[in-house]
């Protein structure tokens, strides 16, 4: 019989199902939005939504058991998933530097539709040093703790990595609430002009990104419960903590530039 050990560090993946159906479930999602944006209802989305997220928790099942059970996450192997993340992040920044984009064509050059000036006339912006200043001490705080988190898990001390972890999370859920408490304070809504149109769209899809990286976290702190990660071997918490540092960079920049300089009279 042929020798079947690999003699590479590569792991040669099996055949899934996951990748075609992730597709077919964007794709649904894609169609669900358009329909829902000419007058259709929301469910077409809604499904394609529920089906990503089913393929998405059944993929990341079957990674996390490749690496853990089944050791096939060599040292090459981890290399080639921080790259694959660390491009997820690149694409991510050319997510919101679109938006940026939008928002600084419209108040470093207003037109004579919104009185030529920025903020637009009639419009009442938020105080800047009020709720957003505090989101932005929640979050930069969250930063730290998980921080402290990353450090306790190189040092292999759990009880200081789960503490760390769950104080993130925390303050996670305590920004998206605060962040909804502003919205429904709004003086302004998503369609009354060039300016809520372009503040909703940067902002929202970062309070979104937020909601996406604390569930992150969540399965990290599962994951470290049940006594996943080693110091030397963790490529799945060193991922959520990407993602969550690129957050807490993109609301810098969104407040100051969107609150506090592109808020100013």
């Amino acid at each position: 019989m042929a020798d079947t050990h690999a003699n590479h560090p590569y792991h040669m993946v099996q055949p899934s199902p996951w990748p075609i159906l992730g597709a077919g479930s964007a794709f649904i999602i894609a169609v669900g939005a358009i329909m829902y944006m000419h007058e259709g209802g929301p469910w077409v989305f809604f499904a394609g939504l529920a089906a990503l997220l089913f393929v998405a928790f059944r993929w990341w099942v079957d990674v996390v058991h490749e690496g853990e059970v089944e050791g096939h996450h060599s040292a090459v192997v981890r290399i080639g998933l921080r790259y694959g993340m660390a491009l997820f992040i690149a694409s991510e920044v050319m997510f919101f530097s679109a938006f940026f984009w939008a928002f600084f064509t419209a108040s470093l050059y207003p037109t004579a539709a919104i009185g030529g000036v920025w903020p637009p006339k009639g419009v009442e912006v938020f105080n800047p040093w009020d709720l957003p200043f505090l989101n932005t001490l929640i979050l930069l705080t969250s930063g730290v703790t998980l921080t402290w988190a990353h450090h306790a898990l190189i040092k292999d001390n759990r009880r200081h990595l789960i503490m760390g972890l769950v104080l993130t999370i925390a303050l996670g859920m305590l920004f998206t609430a605060i962040q909804a408490y502003e919205y429904s304070h709004a003086a302004f809504g998503f369609e009354d002009g060039i300016y809520s149109t372009t503040f909703y769209m940067a902002t929202g899809f970062h309070g979104f990104h937020v909601i996406v990286g604390t569930i992150f976290l969540m399965v990290c702190l599962v994951r470290s419960i049940k006594g996943h990660f080693k110091p030397e071997h963790h490529v799945g918490f060193e991922a959520a903590a990407w993602y969550w540092h690129f957050v807490d960079v993109v609301w810098l920049f969104l407040f100051f530039c969107i609150y506090w300089w592109g808020g100013a009279a």
